[in-house]
């Protein structure tokens, strides 16, 4: 749990994340919820974060959490500390802080890292593109999967999704 207290808005709640421990040692947190006084809109926030927590895949909560730490909020930017750190900063928001603390937190756990990037890839989600790497190009359509993942390999027609090999010559 965290103590939030944001001067600028008269808020000043506990931030709290359950955890679990999971089958290959991996402790995650599964739920995140408030009590104080707060702004009741949160309720939503920390109900969907929850769910988000619950994806298998922590680039997933990753990225939702990264997303949030640019959110404004109409003069609710306030200066509070740096989770980790002595150091102090400002945040646009209460919930850009929530967001930083919550990512804290996984990195604490080993799971992200303290930008919110995930610390071993799992492949569920794609791994964003260098601007340098080449395009990947698409296949034709397959008329066993529909996919479009038809190639030319050895003089055939070879999809690679589902290895339906089409015309050769």
């Amino acid at each position: 749990t965290v103590d939030i207290s944001n001067p600028a808005t008269g808020e000043e709640f506990v931030l709290g994340l359950k955890e679990i421990t999971l089958p290959d040692g991996v402790t995650r947190p599964y739920s995140v919820w408030l009590s104080g006084n707060y702004p009741r809109a949160l309720d939503g926030l920390t109900r969907i974060l929850s769910l988000d927590m619950r994806v298998m895949d922590p680039a997933w909560i990753g990225m939702k959490l990264r997303k949030l730490l640019n959110y404004p909020e109409p003069l609710g930017d306030f200066m509070a500390f740096v989770p980790g750190s002595r150091k102090q900063q400002n945040w646009p928001s209460t919930v850009a802080y929530m967001a930083q603390l919550i990512i804290h937190r996984y990195a604490m756990l080993g799971v992200l890292d303290e930008k919110g990037y995930p610390m071993r890839e799992m492949g569920i989600l794609e791994v964003p593109r260098d601007a340098n790497e080449p395009k990947l190009m698409q296949g034709g359509l397959c008329n066993e999967c529909g996919n479009h993942s038809v190639i030319r390999k050895d003089g055939c027609d070879f999809c690679t999704a589902c290895g339906a090999v089409g015309t050769c010559g």
